[in-house]
């Protein structure tokens, strides 16, 4: 059996991960500054989280919802604190679609209204109501498009309003910054303008934190730079540091009944060690200030560097813009220079997203890189 061929695969294969490194077949090392999509929060291999898991592993991996876990509202407590929302709830899942999946649900189910209001750039899942609210029509199929979504550009506030004014829509949902797009924050004033909307026009507002969330941009989530509370906060990515684990963050004023939601595999036994190990780990490391901090050392080294035209984001999410298509910029840096880093739907932007636990050496020792990778390029050019 082949396996469905769905991925542009990079020709490396990786047997081995730690702290802020990764390690090819041949003994090759790389510097991780994308993190498998943002995944990697606490490094790669940490002790603390390995021997988390194998002591959960050898007591019981799995079984269903159907019994007590414990674990789940000790994740529930330590999530509560860090985040500053104690008075939420929280629904446990696998992933971030399906994080942003149960978050339109528990709308829905709440307002008894279907219509969604989303961005122009969006990225929320692959399932099928979060890619409805995600503005990318190649993996929309028309079984997917059944949904009803209205795009609207983060800068047309008039339309906003117009739209909500028919109290026809569900809810709203945006990502604290857009990530995929290139690393896009809608700002101040866009997070301020559409909370206040929302409150008036009795709308479900909905932050998708499953990137920009967990402490990668100096705050536990990103929206908390700006005076508001959503009703209801998807995460995932750096919530289980590789191991699958989504959730919603759920406002009190949402009601649960039995049946309402449901998962197989959310909240099982070693999902649930993974989760309370990331946020053992964030809070003693103190990770998120880490983030904040190396963030900025790493912007005005890369303010320095004449060939970038653009950095947008803050903290560990960074999009670099230069003013040429950067697919052959990206190989330099992985196949020449052996450091990952991402890219995004924008040609023209590198995104990075490396570890919450980088230093400075390894901030140093990627600007060398990327000064090579460009000097590499100009050589060639010539």
């Amino acid at each position: 059996m082949e396996l469905f061929d769905v991925y542009p695969i990079l020709d490396i294969e990786l047997i081995k991960g730690e702290s802020v490194y990764v390690f090819d077949k041949q003994g090759h090392m790389y510097l991780d500054f994308y993190g498998g999509h943002a995944v990697i929060s606490i490094g790669h291999s940490h002790p603390y989280y390995v021997r988390a898991l194998t002591e959960q592993i050898h007591k019981i991996s799995y079984y269903s919802n159907s019994v007590f876990i414990s674990q789940k509202k000790k994740l529930a407590n330590l999530l509560g604190r860090l985040s500053g929302y104690e008075n939420y709830s929280l629904f446990i899942c696998n992933s971030g679609t399906e994080s942003n999946e149960n978050a339109l649900k528990i709308a829905s189910f709440h307002t008894g209204k279907k219509k969604i209001i989303a961005f122009k750039g969006a990225f929320h899942g692959r399932t099928s109501g979060s890619v409805s609210v995600t503005d990318n029509y190649k993996i929309v199929s028309p079984f997917d498009a059944q949904h009803e979504t209205i795009f609207i550009d983060y800068k047309d506030i008039n339309l906003l309003e117009s739209e909500l004014k028919t109290g026809e829509i569900c809810a709203l949902i945006t990502e604290g910054i857009q990530g995929i797009s290139g690393i896009i924050d809608p700002g101040l004033n866009f997070f301020c303008k559409i909370w206040e909307l929302c409150k008036k026009y009795d709308t479900i507002f909905i932050v998708d934190e499953v990137q920009s969330g967990y402490g990668r941009t100096g705050s536990f989530f990103s929206h908390q730079f700006y005076p508001v509370k959503p009703d209801l906060i998807t995460i995932a990515k750096g919530m289980g540091n590789g191991f699958p684990i989504g959730g919603v963050l759920i406002h009190p004023k949402f009601i649960p009944y039995y049946g309402m939601l449901g998962t197989t595999f959310g909240g099982n036994h070693l999902a649930c060690a993974a989760g309370i190990a990331v946020l053992e780990i964030m809070k003693k490391e103190n990770l998120i200030e880490n983030a904040k901090k190396m963030g900025n050392i790493l912007l005005q080294e890369l303010r320095m560097i004449p060939q970038i035209k653009k950095i947008r984001g803050r903290g560990l999410m960074l999009g670099i813009e230069f003013n040429f298509p950067i697919h052959d910029l990206k190989n330099i840096l992985i196949y020449k220079e052996k450091v990952f880093v991402g890219t995004s739907n924008n040609s023209y932007v590198l995104r990075l997203l490396p570890p919450l636990i980088i230093n400075v050496n390894h901030i140093k020792l990627f600007i060398t890189k990327l000064k090579n990778a460009l000097a590499y390029i100009i050589k060639n050019e010539k």
